[in-house]
């Protein structure tokens, strides 16, 4: 099994869960964060000049997968994530040891 984190745009969020779901993958956590990448935020001009906003609004979502699922839902994110200018984000995947369903006490591939 395999956790998927994305940071992605905030505008990009319904788009990318949408083309999740069509894929079957409902359960996924969204939480708002904020950061940078290597651009280091933004310039922006205000009336007494220039400044930089370093940290930027952006949404994660987390979701985990069955190992064979990651591209599917590598490919989901990526397609509806994508706008091809600086900032879309990042993905990152990373192996899950175990799950475990609370409600119902399920492990692994079964809490899934």
């Amino acid at each position: 099994m395999k956790k998927i984190e994305a940071v992605i745009r905030e505008e990009k969020l319904d788009a990318v869960k949408r083309a999740l779901e069509e894929k079957s993958y409902f359960g996924m956590t969204v939480s708002e964060v904020s950061g940078r990448g290597k651009q280091k935020g933004i310039p922006l001009q205000w009336r007494v000049g220039e400044y930089r906003v370093d940290l930027l609004p952006k949404l994660k979502i987390e979701l985990v997968v069955l190992d064979e699922d990651v591209p599917a839902a590598l490919d989901a994110i990526l397609r509806n994530a994508r706008t091809g200018e600086t900032g879309d984000g990042k993905i990152f995947v990373l192996p899950v040891e175990h799950v475990v369903r609370v409600r119902t006490g399920d492990i692994d591939e079964n809490a899934v």
